[in-house]
């Protein structure tokens, strides 16, 4: 039986980490929580070697970004169940990503933050290139729809009761189910990630990393 799926969607700084390990804790099914940060944290890429200009991450994003998004659903495939985080910067992306989870129980969250939260959280954190979370701001919910939406500036524990009824209580059609009817999302998409990428100890720009 195939795993479930719960996509989180949001601005930097937004809190969807927070969220995660919040509904991670809360779920009465297990999940796995996925994202890109965790392939980082893991020291999965050779970030010394990427930083001081000996491989090029230009050359290797794309490749790394299509490689971590084949991965969730044979994950799911498996049947694990899944609480992906992630920063949805273009229309190409939203459509490849729903071209791949689309057969499988998608439950998509988008994680609102009023901007001078997210630029006062970005400031806050160090760890993220100023100006990313308003860049994220100006897109990340236009090129989709969600099954719920949510404001983290809220109580978290209130966030959290409100997905996991949402979820527990959903019904089809699913947000994706949706869009995947309404584009005819084609077979040869691709992902072309722009995203901020922040190698520890280091910043790197979108464009780098």
């Amino acid at each position: 039986m195939s795993g479930k799926i719960i996509f989180v969607n949001g601005a930097s700084s937004a809190g969807k980490s927070t969220l995660c390990r919040a509904l991670q804790a809360k779920l009465e099914e297990p999940f796995w929580h996925s994202s890109i940060d965790h392939l980082r944290d893991a020291h999965v890429l050779p970030l010394e070697r990427i930083r001081s200009g000996e491989f090029s991450w230009s050359a290797m994003r794309p490749a790394f970004f299509e490689g971590f998004y084949g991965c969730l659903p044979i994950l799911a495939a498996a049947g694990n169940n899944l609480l992906i985080e992630n920063i949805v910067e273009t229309q190409a992306w939203m459509d490849r990503l729903v071209q791949i989870l689309e057969p499988f129980d998608v439950f998509f969250v988008g994680v609102h933050c009023p901007l001078p939260e997210l630029e006062r959280r970005e400031i806050e954190r160090g760890d993220r290139r100023i100006g990313d979370a308003r860049q994220d701001y100006a897109v990340i919910h236009t090129f989709g729809i969600y099954d719920l939406e949510v404001d983290s500036t809220g109580s978290l524990d209130q966030n959290v009761e409100t997905i996991v009824s949402a979820w527990k209580n959903r019904q089809l059609p699913s947000a994706f189910n949706k869009m995947a009817a309404a584009r005819g999302v084609a077979d040869d998409v691709c992902i072309l990630p722009s995203s901020e990428f922040v190698l520890g100890g280091g910043q790197m720009s979108r464009e780098e990393i």
